[in-house]
């Protein structure tokens, strides 16, 4: 029958970052980039098996890699927040630990080291695309943040460029 096997590697140079600059004693510049990459994979992991027990099995396709990139770079931003907040006496997230938190997320991003051209596009189209989402997110109340992140988790990764562009359009007016 329809099986998925699912594998995670982090490198050892990860695992030797995460260890020397342990995130649970608090997040600094010197640990957050190996703490994205770390969610990331695992969030990728996570959401290709969903995707899987979905009926989904176009998973070499470039879409593919394009939504397990966008909805990765949301939800990290999302675990991050929690993250902060967990070190935070008041449990609140300032504006400026989300500015310090989009910066390692969004905008220190170099998707021009990439050669290939496809990867390129992959990296700088979902990380704008994530970064207009996030921002999006912010905006909302507990609950209306919840419903809304189910209902883009549910999309394919057409629909949710559709909707991050429809809520852009909508902001701006």
């Amino acid at each position: 029958g329809d099986q998925l096997y699912v594998g995670i590697y982090y490198s050892r140079w990860l695992i030797d970052q995460l260890e020397r600059h342990d995130p649970r004693s608090g997040l600094s510049d010197s640990n957050i980039r190996s703490l994205i990459v770390f969610v990331e994979e695992l969030n990728h992991a996570l959401h290709a098996a969903l995707q899987f027990k979905n009926g989904q099995r176009r998973i070499a396709s470039e879409e593919f890699a394009r939504d397990l990139e966008l909805q990765a770079q949301v939800d990290t931003y999302l675990v991050l927040l929690l993250f902060v907040a967990f070190f935070r006496k008041t449990q609140r997230v300032s504006r400026t630990d989300r500015r310090w938190l989009r910066f390692h997320l969004f905008s220190r991003q170099c998707p021009d080291l990439f050669r290939d051209e496809n990867l390129r596009g992959r990296y700088l189209e979902t990380c704008e695309l994530a970064a207009s989402y996030t921002q999006y997110l912010d905006t909302l109340n507990g609950v209306r943040r919840l419903d809304e992140i189910r209902k883009f988790r549910s999309l394919d990764y057409s629909a949710k460029k559709a909707h991050i562009f429809a809520l852009m359009e909508r902001t701006a007016t």
